[in-house]
């Protein structure tokens, strides 16, 4: 039972983490787009701002990650 509770706890861990930075980065992206429209020279700032939700999914997996190491051996 507790293994089954880890193994769910870590999907949704990455699973959410995931779902969450997909919404930031479609509004981040939207407006990125907008702004290089108008100025060229924004594009590295479009870039950066569009990566940076990116580090939620990472910690997400390093929680999942986490989360699996701690499984008993059967």
């Amino acid at each position: 039972m507790d293994v089954g509770l880890i193994a769910i706890g870590a999907g949704l861990a990455v699973g959410l983490t995931g779902i969450a930075t997909g919404m930031s980065q479609r509004d981040i992206g939207a407006a990125a787009v907008g702004a290089m429209i108008e100025d060229e020279s924004l594009f590295g700032k479009g870039l950066i701002l569009t990566v940076i939700p990116e580090t939620i999914v990472i910690f997400g997996l390093v929680l999942g990650i986490l989360l699996f190491t701690t499984i008993p051996a059967l």
